[in-house]
């Protein structure tokens, strides 16, 4: 990621977040990732508001906020980790009403 797109993610998370909200979201999803398995592991989940959703959600956030050139970048990297959550987890037909808050919502981990 660039120091511009670093500067600007600063710039969001003092107006729109919180301090360090993407990066802690970032982090969020590289611990779930590291998981052994196939699937994410649902016995995993904190607490509410702790989950790998609930981190999309920030990164979502985030991208609303971004100028376009920074929106690409962190993009990129949210491509890859959308990847990768896809690839380890079920749909979950049972949530598609979830689905105007995110399709990450509309999978699920290993149970």
């Amino acid at each position: 990621m660039s120091a511009r797109t670093r500067a600007a993610i600063r710039r969001v998370e003092d107006l729109e977040l919180w301090p360090n909200a993407v990066a802690d979201a970032l982090a969020r999803f590289e611990r779930a990732f590291q998981q052994p398995g196939r699937y994410l592991n649902a016995s995993e989940v904190s607490s509410p508001g702790m989950e790998v959703e609930d981190a999309r959600d920030v990164l979502e956030q985030a991208m609303l906020h971004l100028p376009c050139g920074a929106r690409r970048d962190l993009g990129r990297l949210i491509g890859r980790i959308d990847a990768e959550f896809e690839r380890r987890t079920l749909p979950e037909p049972n949530n598609v009403e979830l689905a105007v808050s995110g399709w990450w919502w509309t999978r699920m981990r290993e149970r």
